[in-house]
């Protein structure tokens, strides 16, 4: 019994000792500014209306949207400590030929997360190499504007569970249990979920890299229920970032994000197909 007890720490304690000479301090960096910009301004459309050139017919409108993500990662042994801050925001304006103008935001989210990773275990030569282990971490999620008739998203968060991150091609992969405090109304609401995510890179060739993100979320358990709560939540991000000068970027993409509520039929959805100039900058390498 001693000597099984005795494997059992020496096996547990193996990963801490490899990982005395890994990777340690800071490592600061802005993963991606982007931004996006088309403008459509026609004049005289009324007075064109007959015309069967779409180009003199048509509303004039404004679609701009920007996106960061920065990370502020410190290794230190055989532990992580991560912080990640997003921010979303996005806006169309139509100025119709006859009516009001309309303005639509397609986008609005502000969310920082910190946690702790436990570094256990490194694989070497296994897709591309990664390390691995427990997690947990605890975040905040709001938007810049709430929408019209509807209060401000308030959401704090705390996950638990498993996670493989830092390999060469497997940037991020974990499954949680989740609790969320949804403070977007009084009173707040506590619930339930688990939750699964997957971030992926691989390069194509010199300068060009692909890279696939996909979320799932189901919710299984709030204590007052609301009628705006989702039983679950999908959202797939695929681009192709095409290098243009040193740290800036072009990239194509595709988003699809699709949820279902609780107490509505159809389930809701939004297609994003676009192409993102954008920049990213590593200030602090961790050694």
């Amino acid at each position: 019994m001693r000597k099984t007890s005795l494997l059992l720490c020496v096996l547990f304690l193996m990963p801490a000792f490899a990982f005395a000479q890994s990777s340690r301090g800071w490592q600061v960096e802005l993963d991606r500014l982007a931004f996006n910009f088309s403008s459509t301004e026609v004049s005289y459309a009324k007075e064109y209306a007959g015309f069967s050139d779409a180009r003199l017919t048509a509303d004039s409108q404004t679609a701009i949207s920007g996106e960061l993500h920065a990370l502020g990662n410190y290794y230190f042994n055989n532990w992580l400590w991560s912080n990640v801050l997003e921010m979303d925001y996005g806006k169309t304006r139509i100025r119709p030929v006859d009516g009001e103008n309309l303005t639509n935001e397609s986008a609005d989210k502000i969310a920082f997360t910190t946690g702790y990773t436990q570094r256990l275990w490194k694989v070497n030569n296994w897709l591309g190499g990664f390390e691995a282990g427990p997690f947990a971490n605890v975040g905040y999620e709001t938007e810049f504007t709430r929408v019209d008739n509807a209060p401000r998203r308030k959401v704090y968060r705390g996950m638990l569970g498993v996670k493989i991150f830092d390999g060469t091609y497997v940037k991020d992969f974990y499954l949680a249990a989740v609790g969320e405090a949804d403070q977007t109304y009084d009173p707040s609401s506590e619930k339930l979920a688990w939750e699964a995510s997957i971030k992926l890179q691989a390069p194509v060739r010199d300068g060009v890299t692909a890279k696939f993100s996909a979320m799932w979320r189901n919710y299984l358990h709030e204590s007052r229920p609301q009628a705006t709560d989702l039983d679950y939540e999908l959202e797939l991000d695929a681009r192709l970032d095409v290098q243009l000068f040193q740290n800036l970027s072009v990239a194509p993409f595709i988003n699809f994000y699709t949820a279902q509520g609780k107490y509505i039929a159809p389930r809701g959805q939004n297609v994003y197909i676009g192409v993102a100039l954008s920049f990213s900058h590593i200030f602090v390498k961790a050694e």
